[in-house]
């Protein structure tokens, strides 16, 4: 009987080992999770009603959400999609719903029927789940691998590794002869200490574009104002596919938003359209523009030297422009970066260089399986993490299970 041993009790994890079984139901197969429980990143995603994947249904759409490992993608995107996944779980008892933003999420709004779905399809295969198993060394030999933790030795055909970001398991890799890319955090929300925001946590637009000065790096979406400085889904696409860069700068730069995504020309001229409107109304009084809140918009007004008393019809041009640049390019400086919630993702890993993506194999040990956020693969936040996850475990399932 052929034996292989998944490290890492997470979704590609047991993805890879469900997939295994259900190809290949001689094949023993074991999971080693360090922690004392599995799937606990499935438990505490998306706030806990974990974020499945996301409704692009195009393979090369797709893509385009993983600052690393879009090229790599596209081949496995063809062969396990979206709507694969949530075929997968619907299958098996778990009904998915599709939210305005496309993200899905079981329609229980409960992780807990993702992670008790991958559970009870583990269990029911017969893959065995050793939890307070951490590896501390991996050993090729002539007939397979030999699997260290500090409670047993395991002796395996082949090796699974999809443990998500770990140090220790990236320098067991290192020492097997694979690369590692270095680390940085991908997925963050901006420090920002400035007075035109410091007193409106909460306060949101539907849609801002914000770049990073001197550098073309640019990004559109919501945009959250919160007690630290900006977050929502804008900031932290731009955090994900500038990661490397903003980590080269310590987290200090300077930013530009333009918080309503339109042309400088189109934001002059709605400006100008609602001072000959309203010329004997109060700059102050309310905002011009629906997205942008009176709070906010109050707080530009003060920002242009602008007074309570002050109409529309007394704004000098200058006045008037810096409105505009408040508007349309406010520059804002970032000084350190907070963890997005408890999902904590960085960009860096196994060279996919060293992965043959047809397979999830590794190119120097033909027996060695990889997938997940152990490869230097990241995506934005909106469930694609997932989806990587989902397609790596298939992908290695449907390989391993012949």
């Amino acid at each position: 009987m052929k034996k292989v041993i998944v490290i890492g009790g997470g979704a590609a994890g047991f993805f890879s080992a469900i997939n295994i079984k259900e190809n290949n139901p001689e094949m023993e197969v074991i999971i080693l999770e360090k922690a004392k429980n599995v799937l606990q990143k499935v438990r505490i995603s998306g706030g806990g009603r974990c974020n499945v994947t996301h409704a692009c249904f195009i393979p090369k759409d797709l893509t385009k959400f993983y600052p690393r490992g879009n090229k790599e993608l596209l081949g496995p995107f063809h062969t396990f999609m979206t709507g694969d996944t949530m075929e997968w779980f619907e299958t098996r008892g778990v009904p998915l719903k599709i939210e305005e933003d496309n993200r899905v999420f079981p329609t229980s709004n409960d992780s807990e029927s993702i992670a008790s779905c991958l559970l009870e399809e583990a269990d029911k295969l017969g893959v065995s789940v050793r939890t307070s198993m951490g590896v501390q060394k991996i050993k090729k030999e002539e007939s397979g691998w030999k699997i260290f933790t500090k409670e047993e030795v395991f002796e395996s055909d082949y090796l699974v590794v999809t443990p998500g970001s770990s140090k220790p398991i990236w320098q067991l890799l290192e020492h097997l002869g694979h690369t590692i890319i270095p680390t940085v955090p991908s997925l963050f929300t901006f420090n920002i200490k400035d007075s035109r925001i410091k007193n409106l946590p909460g306060i949101s637009v539907p849609k801002a574009t914000v770049s990073v000065v001197g550098e073309k790096l640019t990004a559109s979406g919501p945009l959250l104002i919160t007690h630290w400085g900006m977050s929502g889904p804008g900031i932290l696409k731009l955090s994900s596919f500038g990661a490397r860069i903003l980590a080269e700068k310590k987290y200090e730069y300077k930013i530009k938003v333009n918080w309503l995504s339109k042309s400088f020309s189109e934001i002059e001229e709605l400006l100008e359209e609602f001072k000959n409107t309203n010329p004997r109304k109060l700059v102050c009084q309310r905002s011009p523009f629906m997205e942008i809140s009176k709070r906010l918009w109050e707080q530009f007004v003060v920002a242009s030297k602008i007074n309570d008393t002050s109409k529309w019809a007394d704004l000098s041009r200058k006045q008037f422009q810096k409105l505009l640049e408040e508007v349309g390019s406010g520059i804002y400086t970032v000084q350190g970066k907070s963890t997005f919630k408890d999902e904590f993702v960085t960009a860096g890993g196994v060279d996919l260089k060293e992965i043959n993506f047809k397979k999830f194999e590794s190119k120097i040990h033909p027996t060695l399986f990889l997938a997940g956020e152990i490869l230097n693969i990241d995506a934005v936040t909106g469930g694609f993490n997932f989806q990587n996850a989902w397609t790596g475990g298939y992908i290695i399932g449907q390989n391993l299970g012949k």
